[in-house]
């Protein structure tokens, strides 16, 4: 069982407890396999066979994802745990301590040995940075707002940072092996996964072999801008912020394998406190007001949290999606365009994508 105790996995089984305090849980137990409500550990089967499974889809012939919150066995998969939906806390001021307590208590349970941080500026790694004293790295192209939002908030928090400067040859180089980690050759997916496999192969290289993430921050706290525009914006379904940021969670398992794919193929394991039980839980009771204001503030809740370690000029700043914000989005379109794969094409940055890897 990776990422908990047998014994506290098999009382969370027994109570229906999705959050039994972990940060994520996978394995065998009992004869069966089980996978946490939000798929932070990896688990894999094979399709004919459940009794033959690993966390590395690698070493398995065909392999099968054992679905979060699900325990699987020879008669099929059943769903064990599900996301809770709290009522939403109505005094802002305790919901919000509520964040900062499990922000403290989770981040100083962090070990440093051999980690580092990924830092683009933002307020998710600013907080890591802020608790952890490991080094910091962004990824990204020379005058990237990535590179120039971590080069200044490191500076606000009296460290350095080092920067993984890329250019079109990095990318090309790094897309075949992203690709066969990841599985996959969508544009979306590869943008998003280069700069984590990117900085991660870097944190390697230097001798590291854990890394801090900011993941889910985003989807617990309303950092979407289709969830502060719910229920008018067409990308979500629900009427309410609260409707929206759950149907964002509910994308987490599928975001987080390709992360981890990503990040352990570059040879360094993923941490993401910002995803244990804890802060789930917490984020989970925030009423709407906190996850989006009546302004469009995003994040309103874990801004306010991380106030008490972070200045207000890092605490509130806005920040691009790493994809856009450290230009690798735009030098893989430009790429893809200088190869022969023109806009007017049908989705040619996936099709540049495969030619590299074929």
């Amino acid at each position: 069982m990776a990422g908990a105790a047998p014994e506290l996995v098999r009382t969370a089984l027994a109570d229906g407890d999705s959050f039994p305090g972990t940060a994520g849980f996978a394995g065998e137990l009992d004869g069966r396999l089980v996978r946490d409500v939000l798929g932070r550990e990896l688990l894999y089967a094979e399709r004919d066979d459940p009794a033959d499974w690993s966390h590395d889809p690698t070493v398995l012939a065909d392999p099968a994802t054992v679905p979060a919150g699900h325990a699987r066995d020879a008669t099929g998969d059943e769903r064990v745990w599900t996301l809770p939906d709290p009522e939403p806390t109505r005094d802002h001021d305790r919901a919000v301590e509520s964040v900062r307590g499990a922000l403290d208590e989770t981040l100083a349970d962090v070990s440093t040995e051999n980690l580092a941080v990924a830092f683009s500026g933002g307020v998710d790694s600013a907080l890591l940075a802020a608790r952890l004293d490991a080094p910091l790295y962004v990824v990204g192209f020379p005058g990237s707002h990535d590179v120039e939002a971590a080069r200044s908030g490191a500076s606000a928090l009296g460290r350095d940072v080092r920067v993984v400067e890329l250019d079109h040859a990095a990318l090309e180089r790094a897309v075949p092996p992203l690709v066969g980690a990841i599985g996959r050759t969508d544009a979306m997916a590869v943008q998003i996964a280069l700069p984590l496999f990117l900085v991660a192969r870097r944190v390697a290289a230097d001798g590291f072999d854990r890394l801090a993430l900011g993941q889910g921050a985003d989807e617990l706290f309303g950092g979407y801008a289709k969830v502060a525009r719910a229920p008018d914006d067409p990308r979500v379904e629900a009427t309410t912020v609260r409707g929206a940021r759950r149907e964002m969670l509910e994308t987490l398992p599928d975001q987080l394998e390709r992360d981890v794919l990503a990040t352990r193929a570059a040879g360094v394991e993923p941490v993401t406190p910002l995803l244990h039980d804890r802060v789930v839980e917490a984020a989970l009771s925030l009423p709407g007001d906190l996850l989006v204001t009546e302004r469009g503030e995003r994040k309103w809740a874990l801004r306010l949290a991380a106030r008490e370690w972070l200045p207000d000029r890092l605490a509130f700043r806005e920040k691009k999606a790493v994809q856009y914000g450290s230009l690798i989005s735009r030098e893989l379109d430009r790429l893809a365009r200088q190869n022969g794969f023109k806009r007017r094409m049908d989705d040619h940055v996936t099709q540049y994508v495969e030619s590299l890897v074929a």
